[in-house]
């Protein structure tokens, strides 16, 4: 089920000597109980992006459907988290009174927001300090605090912006652990993040921005993969390994490891059997891949408007 869907999407700002195109007809979709995430770099039309599907900035032209409605309508928001970069909280509340405001003001009653802030501060590590002033917060506790408030009402879908920005890497894995909790239970996020590493873990497919347009939409997967290339760890020794031109061709080869590239996946095992003819023992085969940093930087190289 389709939950997030934008079609040609344009977002204009107009300043008096000029406009800015901050978005320019970008097509996606995200699918119910995925982690989607958006990549792009500064100044590519990423926040705007949200602020669009959520009806905090209109558009210029295109359309944007959020649970099937427009963010006109305040149906759409109904099930919707949201965790804003930059995020500010009223300095005289604790990290628990926040949630009550946040449970308040999404209509839950005493008894469910009481319930509902007890287990968020459990899952986001922020019990211990749940009576203590939001001023008083490290960067890292904000950013927790923020996402049990983006997860008060139950959500459908939560879009978080930059949600382990400040965090420290303890705190970026029990992040990275609460979202894939709530994507068990069949939530959907939409993460808008720089932190690319964090990203390559948790998402299920993203989308790369650049100036405003929709470069690619891929898996992970489809992104790391270093196409049909394979490292395999095998005593070689001085032995000398050729691989039949129809099946592929021979990377590198040393006494440990022998780096392959072949024409179709399945040929591996082609391979894999002279390896067994020969009586060589294999440690390991494994497909190479590349991070999804180094897959992003390639992505943007190869488009004209970034190079240009």
């Amino acid at each position: 089920m389709t939950v997030v869907e934008t079609t040609d999407l344009t977002k204009v700002y107009s300043r008096r000597t000029r406009s800015v195109v901050a978005l320019d007809g970008v097509s996606l979709s995200v699918e119910q109980g995925e982690i989607f995430g958006l990549l792009g770099p500064n100044g590519a039309g990423k926040t705007t992006l949200v602020k669009c599907l959520l009806g905090i900035t209109a558009v210029t032209s295109g359309s944007v459907l959020l649970n099937g409605l427009p963010p006109e309508d305040p149906r759409s928001r109904a099930r919707v988290g949201f965790l804003p970069e930059n995020h500010r909280f009223p300095a005289h509340l604790t990290g628990r009174g926040l949630l009550y405001l946040a449970g308040r003001m999404h209509g839950l009653g005493g008894a469910e927001i009481e319930d509902r802030t007890d287990l968020l501060l459990e899952m986001t590590g922020m019990d211990k300090w749940a009576d203590t002033l939001t001023a008083r917060y490290s960067k890292g506790m904000a950013q927790r605090i923020g996402l049990a408030q983006a997860l008060i009402a139950d959500p459908d879908i939560v879009f978080l912006d930059e949600p382990t920005d400040g965090v420290d890497p303890v705190g970026r894995v029990e992040i990275r652990q609460v979202l894939e909790r709530l994507r068990e239970e069949g939530k959907t996020i939409f993460l808008n993040s720089h932190l690319l590493s964090e990203v390559e873990h948790v998402a299920d497919r993203v989308a790369i921005l650049s100036r405003g347009k929709l470069v690619r939409v891929a898996t992970v997967a489809e992104l790391t993969s270093r196409g049909n290339q394979f490292e395999i760890e095998a005593q070689i020794g001085d032995q000398r390994i050729e691989v039949p031109p129809e099946v592929g061709k021979r990377i590198a080869i040393s006494r440990t490891r022998l780096l392959v590239e072949v024409k179709d996946p399945d040929d591996i095992n082609v391979i894999i059997d002279q390896l067994r003819l020969r009586r060589i023992k294999i440690r390991s085969v494994k497909p190479l891949k590349t991070s999804l940093e180094q897959s992003f930087i390639e992505t943007l190289a190869h488009d004209p408007e970034v190079t240009a």
